[in-house]
């Protein structure tokens, strides 16, 4: 028997729900950012999108499922960002250097401010915790494959891409604390350097090999 086509009508149904949910999930996200994850509601997100409470719990069937959910969307995003950035470098150095720049704070992207409120509620809450995880996973996965490109092209010398991803990330995750939270600490374009420093020692190469750094 043939495979029923969907109708017309159940696609633009299912495009409906899709759309919704990302309404809903980009609407958590601005709420999370204003209250906290701590501080926000099912009731301030339907407020946020002029919609009952029903409506949310339709698509999210508890307050921990939308946090959670709203946590990967975002966490989904960075990660397209970065691989985006990657993949616009002609060569290892050159990607590398726009990945480091990419994962900066930036000074009107709020992704950092979300990302350490949700370290913090992740310490009481198991499904942010495994979330947070994957994210670093993914990221510290990308910096260890640049890595590995560069050792391919013989540009790069590390004998464990992995590890060396993991103390470069672990460190750029620690001076990104002090961009966002201490603002006389450290500015952008230290973080930067110590960044360059950093991967140029864990890379065999010298930081003068790095573009000129821009103002920021």
């Amino acid at each position: 028997m043939a495979k029923e086509l969907p109708s017309p009508r159940r696609s633009r149904s299912r495009v409906s729900v899709e759309r919704r949910r990302a309404e809903i999930l980009e609407a958590t996200r601005r709420v999370v950012l204003a209250k906290g994850f701590a501080g926000t509601r099912i009731h301030d997100v339907a407020d946020a999108l002029g919609v009952s409470n029903g409506l949310v719990h339709y698509h999210f069937a508890s307050k921990d499922d939308l946090l959670a959910e709203t946590m990967r969307y975002a966490a989904d995003a960075d990660i397209r960002r970065l691989e985006k950035s990657v993949a616009s470098g002609k060569n290892a150095l050159q990607k590398l250097d726009r990945v480091l720049r990419e994962y900066m704070p930036a000074p009107r992207d709020h992704s950092w401010q979300l990302w350490i409120d949700a370290w913090g509620e992740a310490l009481r809450n198991a499904r942010l915790r495994d979330i947070s995880e994957e994210l670093d996973q993914s990221w510290v996965g990308l910096l260890a494959q640049i890595f590995r490109d560069g050792i391919d092209e013989g540009v790069f010398t590390c004998p464990d891409p992995i590890a060396a991803a993991w103390r470069l990330a672990s460190m750029m995750d620690g001076l990104g604390l002090q961009v966002v939270l201490h603002k006389a600490t450290m500015s952008r374009a230290q973080m930067l350097g110590h960044a360059r420093l950093a991967a140029a020692l864990e890379l065999g190469i010298s930081v003068d090999d790095f573009p000129p750094p821009r103002a920021g």
